[in-house]
């Protein structure tokens, strides 16, 4: 405990000289308007040079502490465990709406009753007959007549 004290004592003193060293005490009796007015410039000259300087300070500052966590974090990320590959599982329908509903749902959920469904009209297929009997059929005139027949 004493340390500390000693070691703030001596912050505060040391503090106290380097101001002394850097801004020396400012004389004002005597002085006229104009050199007030002088003084007062130079002296918000070095105010804006100061706080320039601050400026960057504190720049530099924040961007070291963003590097700093930037580089613990891959730290961690490097130390930390490496997970696991994910596995592909298969699962069904049913089971799937248990894992996301959990007990709500009882019933086993259909899902094809609720699809549409689509009647194919099948194609009417012209029946396969013996060639050779209907050769004769068409022969002649009367088979040229059943063909105008047909086609009309």
């Amino acid at each position: 405990m004493a340390m500390l004290m000693a070691e703030k004592e001596q912050k505060v003193i040391d503090r106290e000289s380097t101001l002394n060293e850097r801004v020396p005490a400012i004389n004002l009796s005597g002085l006229s308007v104009q050199d007030l007015q002088t003084l007062c410039k130079e002296l918000h000259q070095k105010i804006d040079v100061v706080d320039e300087e601050r400026y960057d300070i504190a720049m530099k500052v924040s961007k070291s502490d963003a590097e700093i966590e930037n580089l613990t974090m891959k730290i961690i990320e490097l130390k930390g465990k490496k997970r696991p590959q994910l596995k592909r599982v298969r699962v069904s329908a049913e089971a799937m709406m248990g894992a996301l509903l959990g007990a709500k749902i009882k019933e086993s959920v259909d899902f094809k009753a609720n699809l549409k469904t689509v009647k194919k009209e099948e194609e009417k297929k012209e029946e396969v007959t013996d060639w050779r009997k209907n050769v004769d059929a068409m022969s002649g005139m009367e088979g040229r007549k059943k063909m105008f027949a047909a086609s009309s």
